[in-house]
């Protein structure tokens, strides 16, 4: 048995699943899963569900974790204001920390999963290209509370962290409130569905500004990378794509791959004009014999109303990964179509 056994905390999400994908290929970690729903284990992965804002039921389900040796944290609990996001989601990472670290005598890292948050870029517009020591805005802000937890908590222990701040996170999950690949294939797909064009939904200004993305595969290697590498510890690092885009260029690539024409755009929110689309994308998985999929896991439309809203550059440095030693990169105009590929396979979409 591998020495390597990792703890992957919402371990169903985009961030998580593809962690634990990635870890079980490596072939040298065990890896246990953490959620709400829990999973289908394997060799070398078994799930567990767990209320992690319950410190009792957290305690209780990770009392027997006495191997692990690193904690991956990727769990997220929205809330209707960013103020309130600090609350439960520290309260989760209390009650993690505080259940493993006196059970795991071998602990050796911790990480966090922040993002573009820490610089303020979900308030409007923000210096770019953001850079790990930019200095803090004005609290509340849920990620900055986590690692200022974790810096207290590790004070004069063995185990070490690293929070990691990716941009927009794509890849293929579903049922995820932040999923902005999943909110674009299924756009696409019903304006094909409907005969209408593909037009862009956002702010104008939206589809002119700079933008990046960080693909899930890419992140778990850094993830690996940042939690066992002893150059990378104690520290944050941005990790995106390493590409630059803007809509204006990427969106008419992206009706292509549907063989949808673009119109000019038509600022919209998502989250009201797609409300009452779920019997159309029912007589689409008819239509196709698509994997029976309900409306809701499929549509993140408030979190693409989101992205398509910002008007001004949405970019960070991210050099200083590569400073310390990890060089991937991914080209973004070859990461959309390959997770719509994916969708494809697991007939989640239809095929062309």
């Amino acid at each position: 048995m591998s020495d390597n056994v990792a703890l992957v905390v919402g371990a169903r999400g985009v961030i998580g699943g593809n962690l634990v994908h990635h870890l079980e290929g490596l072939g040298n970690w065990q890896v246990i899963g953490l959620s709400r729903r829990g999973g289908e284990g394997s060799e070398r992965v078994r799930h567990i569900s767990v209320d992690l804002l319950d410190a009792d039921d957290t305690r209780a389900k990770l009392a027997g974790l006495t191997g692990v040796t690193h904690v991956f944290y990727a769990a997220y609990q929205d809330a209707p204001t960013f103020a309130g996001l600090v609350e439960p989601n520290q309260r989760m990472l209390v009650n993690v920390l505080e259940a493993v670290e006196p059970v795991a005598a071998g602990l050796r890292h911790v990480q966090l999963m922040q993002g573009y948050k820490v610089y303020g870029a979900h308030l409007g517009p923000f210096k770019t290209p953001a850079r790990e020591d930019d200095p803090p805005h004005m609290p509340p802000e849920f990620n900055v509370e986590q690692q200022a937890f974790v810096e207290r908590a590790q004070r004069g222990k063995d185990w070490t962290w690293s929070a990691l701040r990716p941009s927009v996170v794509c890849g293929f999950a579903l049922g995820i409130p932040m999923n902005l690949a999943m909110v674009i294939a299924v756009y696409a797909t019903i304006s094909k569905h409907l005969g209408v064009p593909l037009r862009f939904p956002g702010k104008p200004g939206a589809y002119r500004s700079l933008i990046e993305m960080t693909d899930a595969g890419l992140l778990a290697e850094a993830m690996v990378w940042a939690a066992t590498d002893p150059a990378a510890a104690n520290q944050a690092y941005n990790i995106n794509n390493g590409d630059l885009f803007r809509w204006e260029e990427m969106w008419p690539r992206i009706a292509d791959y549907f063989d949808l024409p673009v119109a000019p755009g038509l600022p919209m929110s998502l989250a009201t004009v797609m409300a009452d689309k779920e019997q159309v994308w029912r007589e689409i998985t008819a239509e196709h014999d698509l994997a029976p999929t309900p409306y809701r896991d499929v549509s993140s439309w408030a979190f693409g109303d989101a992205v398509f809203s910002w008007d001004y550059d949405f970019i960070a440095d991210g050099s200083k990964a590569r400073r310390h030693g990890f060089h991937h990169h991914v080209d973004t105009t070859e990461m959309f179509p390959r997770i719509f590929d994916e969708m494809r396979a697991r007939k989640i979409i239809p095929p062309r």
